[in-house]
């Protein structure tokens, strides 16, 4: 599927379709926006929104209003519905600068109602490749900019939580297996069974912070919020003036690949993959549990419906949301 380049991205979903890291893409993906439609329903590569993560009984309240969103994870809404931003066409890839580098910019108008999200929203979606240098190793790096404001009137006020889903894989093997981990924190949001966080931050079981530990073939099993940041009160609808932080590093020993993960957000959700269920495809293998770790750096899951932490997922008239996240790669 390798193009040559770096960096692919679609219109679907303005996907990361391809990230080339010394001769092997470490990102899962299909050769075509059509096989996405048809087999993507792990979310590789998406820009996920309104609302990544779970949304507790597909329900808030914002505008005097209780919105009723699909109900499409158990009893909650996932990932923004039914047809989230990922499964959408956005405007571009459109060439324009970006505080003096040369970017590919995405946009897309969400419009009031769309799975039950009140009022309409341009989202926008910046991509800025480049390439450093440092101790005889050149590293591709992609920045990642999220933007979206509310651009109608049909509201005040709606939910936004926006981030991209691409899975790594960083070794030429089926499975994540052997891959050594690296996280800076290990406070995390306690869950119920069905994904929703019951209300404590605590510290995840045989996880330090800064301290490797390597992935097998079944264990740890993780879908867990981590959280970077644990004073909700200071998060701003838009992090973007935010500090740059290392989150989360990776490297497997036999591909000799090296991945780190850097974000404005408060927290990030790390996956394991343990539901990839993709069948082989032109002239792909099979995809299945475990092919594939996610990073996705957002706001605490379901914010929304928690009056302590509302604020961060609230994006009022007037106001602009916005993130970003950087992903590192080389081989050394």
């Amino acid at each position: 599927m390798s193009t040559g380049k770096a960096f692919t991205f679609l219109p679907l979903g303005a996907i990361i379709q391809e990230f080339n890291v010394g001769g092997q893409d470490i990102v899962q993906g299909f050769p075509t926006a059509e096989l996405y439609k048809k087999y993507n329903a792990p979310y590789f590569g998406e820009t996920i929104g309104r609302i990544a993560n779970r949304v507790k009984g597909g329900k808030f309240e914002l505008n005097g209003k209780t919105y009723q969103l699909p109900v499409n994870n158990g009893p909650n809404s996932l990932h923004g519905g039914d047809a989230g931003w990922g499964k959408r066409e956005f405007e571009g890839p459109q060439e324009v600068d970006r505080n003096g580098k040369k970017a590919t910019f995405f946009k897309y108008l969400s419009k009031d109602g769309e799975e039950g999200y009140p009022g309409t929203v341009e989202v926008r979606v910046w991509y800025v490749q480049e390439k450093e240098q440092g101790n005889g190793v050149e590293r591709e790096v992609l920045h990642i900019e999220f933007e979206a404001e509310l651009v109608g009137d049909d509201v005040a006020e709606t939910a936004i939580n926006v981030t991209n889903h691409s899975y790594f894989i960083l070794s030429n093997s089926p499975s994540i297996a052997g891959t050594e981990v690296t996280l800076i924190t290990n406070k995390y949001q306690v869950v119920d069974d069905g994904g929703i966080p019951t209300g404590p931050i605590e510290e995840y079981p045989g996880v330090s912070p800064n301290t490797t530990f390597t992935l097998g073939e079944k264990e740890p099993d993780i879908d867990d919020c981590f959280v970077v940041n644990t004073d909700p009160a200071s998060v701003p609808v838009d992090t973007r003036s935010s500090p740059l932080q290392k989150v989360a590093s990776f490297h497997h020993p036999d591909s000799k690949i090296h991945l780190e993960i850097s974000t404005t957000e408060p927290a990030f959700q790390f996956y394991t993959g343990k539901y990839i269920d993709v069948p082989a495809v032109e002239g792909l293998p099979a995809r299945g549990a475990r092919s594939g770790f996610c990073v996705e750096p957002s706001r605490y899951v379901n914010a929304i419906n928690v009056p302590e932490y509302k604020a961060m997922m609230t994006l009022k008239k007037g106001e602009k949301y916005g993130s970003k996240i950087v992903y590192r790669g080389w081989k050394a």
